[in-house]
């Protein structure tokens, strides 16, 4: 029987230097998709999981995640008193129990697995998640999710996997699939940034993991990959012939790259066409706005 995964782990100690100036003053993940900042979807999927423990693994700079999770209550009472209950409602949804975030700081910039190493005293001997702000999934059924219900049946580890253009594959860890039999792949290999002609599959590794604390003991070993960083992905490879093994598992829904300039904005528009207060005159302006283009050229 696996245990159950409790504890996630959202590396955000990055400087967000490709949104700079904006990043300049306030943290990338409280870079707002409508109205909520990148953070909030990470927590709400990570909670839907059943995620109790939220381990934030920060550097300088980024206080203001910490004032976010906080307590605001003259704005509550404020709204109270106006009667605003809708906003008040998606206040509370930013509201954290007191003692469920942890704060770790990552001194150096030295890459995704030693941002995951500098959890591993909160983290213990229990599988945990990994969650990346910068992707943002829609989907029906929360990604992390999706990926715990598999999790059960499979245990060791499990990484979300899509395939991606060939031409994209050298900006992704790749899986090399030993067992392709639907949603859930078996993991033979896997390669971080490969070049598109040595690629062993098109089959790529997003920012949603469910790892077992034996990756921690591989990054005990500081043991530098790709682009001079100690990398996750080399850390989860390292369990592929373990008993319980790596899987990928192939979710369902759509996932944005927040992290790039490109994906917010198509995240932006995707999520503002979603909302039922905002769809209705948001596509009147883009289809309006696309015409004039058109005609302009």
């Amino acid at each position: 029987m696996t245990r159950k995964v409790t504890k996630a782990v959202f590396p955000v100690a990055g400087m967000g230097t490709r949104f700079l100036p904006a990043t300049k003053s306030i943290p990338k993940e409280i870079m707002t998709l409508v109205d909520q900042p990148l953070i909030q979807y990470a927590i709400d999927e990570a909670r839907a999981a059943g995620i109790t423990d939220f381990i934030f693994v920060t550097s300088r700079g980024k206080s203001a995640l910490e004032d976010y999770f906080d307590g605001a209550p003259l704005l509550e009472q404020t709204l109270k008193e106006k009667g605003k209950t809708k906003l008040l409602k998606a206040l509370h949804k930013t509201d954290m129990p007191s003692g469920a975030i942890s704060y770790v700081r990552q001194r150096e910039a030295l890459g995704l697995g030693h941002a995951v190493w500098c959890a591993r005293r909160l983290i213990g001997d229990e599988p945990f998640a990994v969650l990346l702000p910068d992707d943002v999934i829609d989907s029906e059924t929360p990604c992390l999710e999706q990926m715990v219900d598999a999790y059960e049946h499979t245990g060791g580890c499990m990484v979300a996997a899509m395939e991606v253009p060939h031409e994209k594959i050298s900006s992704y860890g790749v899986l090399d699939v030993a067992d392709d039999s639907g949603a859930t792949v078996s993991v033979k290999g896997m390669v971080e940034k490969p070049r598109a002609e040595n690629a062993p599959s098109n089959l790529a590794v997003i920012g949603r993991y469910i790892l077992s604390p034996a990756v921690l003991d591989s990054l005990n070993d500081m043991k530098m990959g790709a682009g001079g960083e100690i990398q996750l992905t080399d850390a989860i490879a390292a369990q592929i012939n373990t008993a319980e093994g790596v899987h990928g598992h192939r979710f369902n829904g759509q996932r944005f790259d927040c992290g790039s300039k490109a994906g917010f904005l198509q995240a932006t528009v995707a999520f503002g066409l979603a909302r039922e207060e905002l769809c209705d005159e948001f596509r009147a302006f883009l289809h309006e706005y696309l015409a004039i283009r058109s005609a302009a050229e």
